[in-house]
């Protein structure tokens, strides 16, 4: 068995497709069929359902697909260590995150690529559902998300820093300014959210039914930068993740207030368990436990928490 077969067949899981999985494993088609043949005869059993075109793979080729997503990773862990040794760390960090925090993102990645120069980053955007599924099936090295889902029992978990949300508005009201601003001060206001299918949108409808709140909310979109935008040009105010403020170029009338009671969750790194972590995996990690990211946040909210 050699470990291109198992690349051609992952390649063919990831496209479905026999010509364009031998495009992008850079070989013909006719040497890419007869690979994953040869590795059928080798271990006697059928893996692909052949017919004029790619049918899917058969019951014992979905169990085969399963331990060849781990021979790949380990063969990439092993590629990585040898080169390790030789004091050269290079490779691709597959990284995954939920949508509202991409932004946050560079702050491990630019680290991550200053310490090893010969590090690439893979950075995907995902919900909390496919991306613990990728981390699961080795498609992903760590993900970046919410630590307080229950479905990450067994994971690795690396907490970086709390999220807080805070009222986004430019030139607010005196009367904003003044004291603790609760949910119920923020009825009324004109304000634009994310839409209702994104975890973070979840998180702020709760918090204004608890407090009895109906918002009035003026425009919807999927985009953490097009909220702001909104802000700064239609007057807008929105309800954002704290740590969005160090990605915006806040201007001077803008301002980020505290709401109470506060609404936080933990966010922080995830890593499948494993004996032996590919060191591209370890090198990002360890760099992730020097980040101070909580004081980084915190320290762009007006007033104090």
């Amino acid at each position: 068995m050699f470990i291109r077969q198992i690349h051609y067949l992952l390649a063919l899981a990831k496209t479905r497709h026999f010509g364009r999985a031998a495009e992008l494993s850079h070989v013909s088609q006719p040497a890419l069929s007869n690979a994953i043949q040869h590795l059928e005869e080798e271990l006697g059993i059928t893996i692909i359902k052949r017919g004029q075109r790619f049918e899917g793979f058969t019951e014992e080729g979905e169990k085969v697909l399963q331990w060849a997503r781990i021979l790949a990773q380990n063969w990439e862990g092993m590629r990585q260590a040898a080169v390790q040794y030789r004091r050269q760390l290079t490779g691709v960090l597959r990284l995954g995150a939920i949508p509202t925090m991409l932004a946050v993102t560079p702050l491990l990645t630019k680290p991550c690529q200053d310490e090893y120069p010969g590090i690439a980053v893979k950075l995907t955007s995902l919900c909390a559902e496919e991306l613990i599924r990728q981390l699961d099936g080795f498609e992903l090295d760590l993900g970046l998300t919410y630590l307080e889902d229950p479905r990450l029992k067994g994971f690795r978990i690396l907490p970086l820093y709390r999220e807080r949300h805070v009222l986004l508005a430019r030139k607010p009201d005196s009367r904003l300014l003044e004291g603790h601003l609760s949910w119920n001060d923020v009825e009324g206001l004109p304000l634009c959210l994310l839409t209702p299918n994104m975890q973070n949108r979840h998180l702020i409808d709760a918090a204004f039914r608890q407090a009895g709140v109906a918002p009035k909310i003026m425009l919807e979109t999927d985009s953490i930068f097009a909220l702001y935008a909104h802000v700064c040009n239609v007057g807008l105010y929105s309800i954002v993740p704290h740590s969005m403020l160090s990605q915006f170029e806040m201007r001077q009338e803008v301002a980020a207030l505290p709401l109470a009671p506060e609404l936080s969750r933990k966010v922080g790194l995830v890593m499948r368990r494993q004996e032996l972590p590919i060191p591209i995996q370890d090198a990002a990690w360890k760099i992730a436990q020097g980040l101070n990211l909580q004081h980084c946040f915190d320290s762009l909210i007006i007033g104090k928490l």
